[in-house]
């Protein structure tokens, strides 16, 4: 196999450094498995975030999600993690994970943590007629 999963997350530098802009990221096959039976959860991850010096690298995002395949997490656990993780990779100005995890047991779950940068200010919202 040419790659393995990874917990390395890599960046590169943001290109737009001086404008507020957002980067979305949907991950729909992220799986990790139930600490409490050993079956596999599934989620499609959403990120959103605005960088402020650094960016994430999507083939290292993806090897550091394939690397939660065999561990076992809770949902609310494994979602704050990852975006700790990738807080600190990238410094963010802003960025929100959202984690949609699959019915299990006639329950859906959806996890939501967020991360600002102490002092940033988002942009006001315009509503275009």
């Amino acid at each position: 196999m040419p790659t393995t999963p990874s917990k390395q997350l890599d960046t590169f530098d943001n290109p737009m450094p001086g404008r507020d802009y957002t980067i979305r990221i949907d991950i729909p096959e992220f799986t990790c498995l139930c600490p409490k039976t050993g079956q596999p959860d599934f989620a499609t991850l959403h990120i959103e975030y605005v960088p402020d010096k650094l960016c994430v690298e999507l083939k290292s995002l993806k090897l550091y999600v394939w690397a939660y395949r065999e561990e076992g997490a809770f949902h609310e656990k494994v979602t704050n993690t990852i975006l700790d993780d990738l807080v600190a990779a990238t410094q963010p100005r802003f960025m929100r994970l959202t984690a949609k995890f699959n019915v299990r047991g006639g329950i859906y779950t959806t996890v939501v943590a967020e991360h600002q940068q102490p002092g940033w200010v988002p942009p006001p919202v315009i509503d275009l007629p």
